[in-house]
């Protein structure tokens, strides 16, 4: 379940900040840079805030932090 809702926040923000580089300022690009190197850093470290975030609503973890499995 904390896969699915990472999959869908992820992708609905890298959606959005490509619509607000598009119509409002392409600084917002920097935004998806932002979630690139989030993604990036997950991948070393294993840890990712938006699961931590994610399980203190009372999701519950399947995998690994971050991971697209």
């Amino acid at each position: 379940m904390l896969n699915t809702y990472f999959r869908i926040i992820v992708g609905t923000m890298v959606l959005l900040s490509v619509v607000l580089t598009h119509y409002v300022h392409e600084n917002w690009l920097w935004f998806t840079v932002f979630i690139g190197v989030n993604l990036i850093q997950s991948a070393f470290t294993k840890w990712c805030l938006l699961e931590t975030i994610l399980m203190k609503l009372g999701l519950k973890k399947e995998g690994g932090s971050c991971s697209i499995n």
